[in-house]
C-alpha cells in the first residue's frame, strides 16, 4: 500500500513539474492552469490519496461512477474538506458525454460540465439549473479533430451554439473543451489544439458570453504539455497520476 501511495505522490509531482516546464516554455504562469485529476480508473483509496496531496479539482467521465465515488467520499469530505459554511471544498467536473436524462443527477454533484455539444443538452441543463436554483459553469465541447467517433459540435457550428447557450437562464458559459486525436504525431495534436484556440479567441472577441468565458479545457495525460503551449487553462489528467 505504501508503495502505491508513494507512486501516486511521485507521479503527481512529476506532472506538476512538467506543467511548470511547459508554462516556462510558453511564457505563461502556472496560476493560469487548473489541473483536474481524472478519477475514472482509480480506486477509492487512490482518490483519497490525491485529495490528501492537495488536489481539489476532480473529474469523472460517467455519472454512475461519479455518484458512487462521491457517496464513498461523503464522510471524509464532511469531516475534513468543508468550509466554514459546511460546503465541500472538493469540486467535481463532469468531463464525459452526458445524456439528458442524467443531467439533474449530475447537477446535484457537479456544477462544472465540460461536455455540452448540443442545444438540447444545454436546454436540459438550464431547465434543471433553474429548478435547483444553481448556475453551473459549462464548456462547449468542440470536435476539432473532425473524428467521426468523437462527441463534440463541429467547429463551424460552435459559435452559433455559444450564442444560443449564452442567452439561457442559470447557465454560465465558461469556455470550450476539446480532445486531440490519440496519436504520437505532434503536428496532428497541435493542429487540433490550434483550431480550438482560434475558435476560443473568436468567441471571446465577439463578447458572446462575457467575463465567464475564460476556460479552454484541453490536454490529457499524453498531450497536456502541448495543450499548455496552445493556451489550455484546464488540463484533464488521470493515467499519468494513477498509473
Amino acid at each position: 500500500m505504501k508503495a502505491i501511495v508513494d507512486k501516486i505522490a511521485e507521479n503527481l509531482e512529476k506532472v506538476k513539474a512538467n506543467i511548470q516546464k511547459a508554462c516556462d516554455k510558453a511564457r505563461r504562469d502556472t496560476s493560469e492552469i487548473t489541473l483536474v485529476v481524472v478519477t475514472k480508473s482509480a480506486n477509492i483509496d487512490a482518490i483519497k490519496q490525491v485529495i490528501q496531496l492537495g488536489c481539489r479539482q476532480l473529474g469523472e467521465n460517467r455519472v454512475q461512477h461519479l455518484k458512487v465515488v462521491t457517496d464513498d467520499l461523503a464522510d471524509l469530505i464532511k469531516e475534513r474538506y468543508t468550509d466554514d459554511e459546511g460546503n465541500s471544498t472538493i469540486n467535481w467536473h463532469m468531463i464525459g458525454h452526458l445524456q439528458r436524462n442524467k443531467v439533474r443527477q449530475t447537477l446535484q454533484i457537479s456544477e462544472f460540465i465540460h461536455s455540452v455539444d448540443t442545444l438540447r443538452l444545454a436546454e436540459e441543463i438550464s431547465k434543471n439549473a433553474v429548478k435547483l436554483d444553481i448556475e453551473p459553469q459549462i464548456l462547449i465541447q468542440v470536435n476539432c479533430s473532425k473524428e467521426p467517433q468523437k462527441y463534440g459540435v463541429p467547429v463551424g457550428a460552435a459559435l452559433h451554439l455559444a450564442e444560443q447557450v449564452a442567452t439561457m437562464p442559470n447557465i454560465r458559459l465558461a469556455g470550450l473543451m476539446t480532445m486531440a486525436p490519440l496519436t504520437l504525431k505532434e503536428d496532428v495534436i497541435k493542429a487540433s489544439f490550434s483550431r480550438a484556440k482560434e475558435l476560443f479567441d473568436e468567441i471571446r472577441g465577439e463578447k458572446i458570453a462575457g467575463a465567464d468565458f475564460r476556460h479552454l479545457s484541453m490536454g490529457m495525460s499524453q498531450d497536456y504539455e502541448i495543450a499548455i503551449e496552445y493556451g489550455a487553462t484546464i488540463l484533464r489528467i488521470g493515467s499519468a497520476i494513477f498509473a
